[in-house]
């Protein structure tokens, strides 16, 4: 292993924040306990962007700019994750993460009133919800890791996570050999989608880093969506599943899965597109937030 490893166990804003995306809307904010990097920018209603496990504020680096045409767009990175700092093991839970994310609301002082999110960043946004800590008109969920999983991963991915976590050694060894710009490159193309170079590049800085493995391992160990699962019908909130058809990380099958628990859930399918689909194509995916922004405006006019 590089010595540097063990030098540095987590990003540093003045070293890996350098050439950032969108680096001068970031600031940072003391909530929860917690140390966050939250990026915020543009005019409009409040829309807050909840990225999934394993990636920070640089996963919305083309789709914010746009969005931020017509919202006031806020991104944070979640706890553990980017240069946000980490809670206790225990607090990387879902109802852990959702009232970090409810506290740093509060300081901030903002409601959202559209919510999306990416992967696990939807659960998240679901569980503010049901908790009445967020009341937006509607929650946007791409490629969402809503529901447990089924069959053989159930019983291998969790306990493997929770041995993972809680064994620093293997949090380092992970990060080092993220070190290795083609290990990233076999991830992000184990997810379906296909990412420009300066992309991949932007989550080998992070993956290298034994906190934010870690971080990623911890939430993993800790998820139980069987909370999503039970009370999903309870969701009132207008629920839009944008789901690429191409993904490998979470199968398009499961948007299925969600609308037989709450029917009301609009599918929207991604033709071609992967679990990043919005860092494959932000366009798309900030004309199709536009335009479920739009008729939501309408149905409460």
């Amino acid at each position: 292993m590089s010595k540097s490893l063990f030098q540095h166990d987590r990003p540093n804003w003045e070293r890996d924040g350098q050439g950032w995306p969108n680096r001068a809307f970031s600031q940072f904010v003391t909530a929860g306990g917690l140390r966050w990097h939250v990026q915020q920018m543009g005019t409009g209603p409040v829309l807050l962007l909840l990225h999934g496990t394993g990636a920070a504020t640089h996963s919305w680096r083309d789709l914010m700019p746009l969005l931020a045409q017509q919202f006031t767009v806020i991104a944070p990175d979640l706890p553990g994750h980017g240069f946000t700092t980490a809670p206790a093991y225990a607090q990387m839970s879902l109802p852990g993460m959702a009232t970090a994310v409810a506290a740093l609301l509060t300081t901030l002082g903002v409601k959202p009133e559209l919510a999306l999110g990416h992967s696990a960043g939807a659960a998240i946004l679901i569980r503010l919800c049901l908790e009445g800590d967020i009341a937006p008109n509607g929650i946007i969920s791409i490629n969402g890791a809503l529901l447990p999983w089924r069959g053989l991963p159930a019983h291998i991915f969790s306990p493997a996570a929770k041995l993972l976590a809680g064994n620093s050694l293997m949090s380092r060894l992970l990060a080092w050999r993220a070190s290795n710009g083609r290990e990233v490159e076999r991830l992000v193309a184990n997810t379906g989608s296909t990412l420009e170079p300066a992309g991949v590049e932007l989550y080998r800085r992070l993956i290298r880093y034994p906190s934010h493995v870690r971080a990623a391992l911890s939430m993993m160990a800790n998820w139980n969506l069987d909370l999503i699962e039970q009370a999903l019908p309870q969701l009132h909130t207008p629920l839009f599943l944008l789901v690429g058809e191409g993904d490998l990380t979470v199968s398009p099958r499961e948007a299925q899965r969600v609308r037989e628990l709450l029917p009301s859930a609009e599918l929207i399918t991604l033709p071609d597109l992967g679990h990043l689909a919005h860092e494959e194509q932000p366009a798309q995916v900030a004309a199709l937030v536009c335009q479920i922004a739009e008729r939501l405006a309408q149905a409460r006019a």
